[in-house]
């Protein structure tokens, strides 16, 4: 297995207590991301290196933007209660659907566009007295929602093959990803199997797919990016300075800059003297490429 280095390019010093869901916006020449716990979405222009950063009425699980709308600031949202249409600059939020507002110690998490420009997101348990367990859902273009996996304790890194003819899915309590077929036309999923079991102390948070086919997982508490093959072996890793990474994708006008969301949540004083890049958003390029983040069609 290797051990990747790469070069780091920085990092964007915003100290987020739970930094996540972060995605390359081609068309915007940026990234976005949200601090869930903060309720607070950010963006971080690439050619300027300017930041901006939006209150919201809710905390963000996981976020996506429009195909064909020419304003960048209206996304399709998965804030804690329930999925949305959000205006950035006027507030005006549109929900669509709320399937589990009726179900104490649920929130929405992670979630992602497909290929084909359908909206997901999961939940989790967020309350250890919650006796709902989480799903995973999927927006369809008639904007009804869909049940797709139930059963979930944290719902996290949903990606796809490049040919969307795979969707990985993992649950971090429980150190597992799975792969699933997925049939790209209708969204549907069949033959869950194990893809991979992650080590102790090594919880699958975000992942991407990268141009070749391997899938990337952030491993909360593990202080690395784990790189996985098509078959589930692991073939390499790239070490961190923060033991929390959250979420990580591909972006640049080349789609090789690597850019890594990480937390501060549940971090002693003396654990965050010793690493103090922990909640920033650490920059990489490792000589791979990734694949354009979709948009919501």
């Amino acid at each position: 297995m290797e051990q990747y280095s790469g070069e780091k390019l920085g990092s964007i010093e915003v100290g987020n207590h739970l930094g996540e869901g972060i995605i390359w916006h081609a068309r915007d020449g940026a990234v976005w991301w949200t601090d869930i716990q903060e309720s607070k979405l950010y963006r971080y222009h690439l050619a300027t290196e300017q930041r901006q950063d939006w209150s919201l009425p809710e905390r963000l699980g996981c976020f996506g933007f429009f195909e064909g709308v020419p304003e960048d600031k209206l996304i399709m949202a998965a804030f804690a209660s329930g999925v949305a249409r959000y205006d950035l600059d006027t507030g005006e939020l549109d929900w669509i659907a709320r399937p589990e507002l009726d179900k104490p110690g649920l929130r929405f998490n992670d979630g992602r566009v497909d290929r084909q420009g359908r909206f997901w997101a999961g939940s989790m348990i967020e309350s250890d007295d919650s006796y709902h367990q989480g799903g995973l859902y999927r927006l369809n273009p008639d904007l009804s929602l869909s049940s797709v996996v139930d059963g979930i304790t944290i719902s996290n890194g949903l990606c796809w093959s490049p040919d969307s003819r795979v969707m990985y899915h993992s649950d971090s309590p429980r150190q597992e990803i799975y792969a699933y077929d997925f049939e790209p036309e209708s969204g549907s999923i069949s033959n869950r199997r194990l893809f991979a079991k992650t080590e102790v102390g090594c919880y699958p948070d975000g992942a991407t797919v990268d141009a070749e086919g391997f899938l990337w997982s952030a491993q909360w508490g593990g202080s690395k990016l784990v790189r996985y093959a098509p078959d589930g072996q692991k073939v390499g890793e790239l070490p961190l300075p923060v033991s929390q990474p959250t979420c990580l994708t591909f972006g640049g006008n080349d789609l090789a800059t690597m850019f890594i969301t990480s937390a501060r949540e549940n971090l002693t004083d003396a654990q965050l003297a010793e690493q103090p890049e922990a909640g920033n958003v650490l920059i990489y390029r490792l000589g791979m490429k990734g694949i354009a983040d979709p948009l919501v069609r």
